[in-house]
């Protein structure tokens, strides 16, 4: 270990304290962290964690749904500056005028989104576990916020349902196209394509596997084939190159780059850990009411 591995191990023992890790963080920090997974295997292992402080390494709306599920804990965020734009990309009022037009409706929102968007929804999901729960409900419509991506996708496996979108989507999954596909199939020809389904549905039609990120992951690793075209985030390459280090892992371009993400790193973990800060506040009224959605997912997802 080095100096700052070791320095984080010793603020670990003295303040009761673990480290969650999505696999989109740098490389370093997936390398020093306690639990590593993708938004739903954050949310679920949260609940069961017996140290009294958290430190998430991701993006805010990872630490706001910890500290939902986990009010009594203390969450910490490496850099409260890493955020998810798609987050933001939904509207209250918007939620309420499709109440209004639509009676039998579920408000689903996609785990990646403010704590102020959960509230006015009525379950969430992740991309794991959006099919299983959108087919539990008695739900006939539902309007799914705020990936428009990721509501077309279900909309494709679940067509007994009205899926009603919304106009948020990644910046990162987004811009990937159905070109970038072509010549990173052409390049690499005996390669399978993996796409998160965060990607248009143009790009997601192209692919052996669409599914979530660890769903990318354990397809990997059971699957014959030796190479794989990689359509997601690049940190994933960490773990998948961790579990098969005799396979081949290709990205379409050098964009496939979360910047928030990046944010996380060694420093700014240690610095949380040593000053407490910065940290998830929420009114307990607030924790309460997004309490719900979330709780209804890890019901449903089971």
């Amino acid at each position: 270990m080095n100096e700052k591995q070791l320095r984080i191990q010793e603020l670990k023992k003295e303040k009761d304290a673990v480290i969650l890790a999505h696999y989109y963080v740098n490389d370093e920090v997936q390398e020093i962290a306690d639990y590593v997974g993708d938004s739903y295997y954050l949310s679920e292992i949260a609940t069961k964690i017996k140290e009294k402080v958290l430190v998430l390494c991701g993006v805010r709306f990872m630490g706001e749904s910890a500290k939902i599920l986990n009010p009594d804990k203390v969450v910490l965020m490496p850099d409260m500056q890493a955020d998810c734009p798609m987050a933001h990309m939904a509207d209250a009022r918007k939620i309420e005028e499709i109440r209004r037009k639509y009676e039998d409706v579920a408000v689903v929102c996609y785990v990646n989104s403010t704590a102020e968007l959960k509230v006015h929804s009525d379950v969430c999901v992740t991309s794991s576990n959006a099919l299983k729960i959108v087919r539990a409900l008695p739900n006939k419509n539902i309007f799914f916020i705020p990936d428009q991506h990721l509501g077309t996708y279900v909309a494709s496996q679940v067509p007994e349902k009205n899926i009603i979108f919304n106009n948020g989507y990644c910046p990162v999954h987004a811009r990937i196209t159905v070109e970038e596909i072509r010549e990173a199939k052409n390049a690499h020809p005996k390669a399978k394509i993996l796409v998160h389904p965060e990607c248009q549905a143009s790009v997601t039609e192209m692919a052996d596997y669409a599914g979530s990120t660890s769903g990318i992951i354990e397809y990997a690793a059971k699957d014959a084939a030796s190479e794989f075209i990689i359509v997601t985030e690049k940190g994933v390459l960490y773990e998948l190159q961790r579990q098969n280090p005799e396979k081949k892992f290709y990205l379409v371009n050098e964009t496939q780059c979360c910047p928030d993400m990046k944010k996380i790193n060694l420093d700014n973990i240690i610095r949380a850990m040593e000053t407490g800060t910065p940290s998830i506040e929420l009114e307990e009224t607030f924790i309460n009411q997004a309490h719900a959605p979330l709780k209804k997912m890890l019901e449903l997802a089971k």
